[in-house]
């Protein structure tokens, strides 16, 4: 009885994913979530352009 609770509770957190990723889907907010890590993603690559710039810089000047 214990190991059926405890696949159970390991299963889960799995099927309400797949229903959250469905209503997102469903509503149409998946695209937001995208746009969201999209902008994440090129704010990070920015940074680190910027900050690798900023090294060698630092690089020639010695």
């Amino acid at each position: 009885m214990k190991n059926i609770f405890l696949i159970f509770m390991a299963t889960a957190p799995m099927s309400l994913l797949a229903q959250s990723e469905n209503f997102m889907y469903r509503e149409g907010k998946i695209y937001v979530v995208i746009a969201v890590i999209a902008v994440i993603f090129l704010g990070l690559a920015g940074y680190l352009y910027r900050i690798d710039r900023k090294i060698s810089a630092l690089e020639n000047e010695k």
